[in-house]
């Protein structure tokens, strides 16, 4: 296994593990459980993810480095309104919020890669110029709307 193959299968083992973190957090936020320790770890991995997406070897920018820069840009919050700000007021959405928006584009990133890796998922969804694509991101997107406010409200009713 090359260092490259090495990096590639620790960046996409962090970014599952964000999802089998983030998801159960966002469930447990909608049922009212603030839940700090998951959360901690959610967010260490989502910062793993998002910097080891940088070690990848590149020659310009790509979506993909704006989809990192951005989950830095919500990490940043996330960190501000939980350690610095105490989730003191607002804060406390705004740690919900981001926390939930950077666990999202985690999830984008990972369907983009199922239709990009999976041969059965690439035959229904052969780019990202095809109906297929729009639908199931569209649905994505829907769901952790969804997921993602009543995670939020359920947050703010456990403070």
């Amino acid at each position: 296994m090359t260092s490259l193959q090495a990096l590639t299968l620790v960046h996409v083992l962090i970014s599952l593990a964000v999802l089998f973190t983030g998801l159960p957090l966002l469930l447990g936020w909608k049922a009212g459980k603030t839940l700090p320790g998951l959360a901690t770890a959610t967010v260490v991995l989502l910062l793993l993810t998002s910097l080891s997406g940088f070690l990848f070897p590149f020659v310009k920018f790509l979506p993909s480095h704006a989809f990192g820069v951005l989950s830095l840009l919500l990490l940043a919050v996330t960190l501000y309104a939980r350690w610095s700000r105490q989730l003191a007021g607002g804060w406390r959405t705004a740690y919900g919020a981001t926390l939930a928006m950077a666990i999202y584009l985690d999830a984008f990133v990972a369907l983009v890669q199922a239709f990009l890796k999976i041969p059965a998922l690439h035959a229904l969804v052969p780019s990202d110029k095809s109906p297929g694509f729009a639908i199931g991101q569209g649905l994505l997107l829907v769901a952790f709307l969804a997921l993602g406010t009543a995670a939020v409200r359920g947050l703010r009713r456990a403070g």
